[in-house]
């Protein structure tokens, strides 16, 4: 599934998706953990850095991470995200 050309207001750089989750995200009321089938890389305008949005299947964002460049967040991705390989694509 394709993202929206932004996400919370950041422009979509590079993104993955997978129909099984890249893995699960604990919530903190106890309910049943997050499935995140997207991971898009963003940037705020006027800002250098780029976000690692974690997301759900509707591309809502689940959890963060800030990075200092789209090959340093595709690098470091989380063991947790890892369950998918992800596939990286360029809007």
């Amino acid at each position: 599934m394709t993202p929206p050309s932004h996400i919370d207001g950041a422009r979509v750089l590079a993104w993955a998706w997978s129909d099984l989750p890249f893995g699960h995200v604990a919530t903190q009321d106890g309910t049943a953990p997050l499935a995140i089938h997207g991971l898009a890389l963003c940037q705020y305008a006027g800002e250098a850095s780029v976000y690692r949005f974690s997301c759900d299947a509707q591309w809502d964002t689940v959890q963060d991470a800030l990075h200092d460049s789209v090959d340093e967040a595709k690098a470091h991705l989380p063991a947790q995200y890892r369950a998918v390989a992800a596939v990286w694509h360029t809007p």
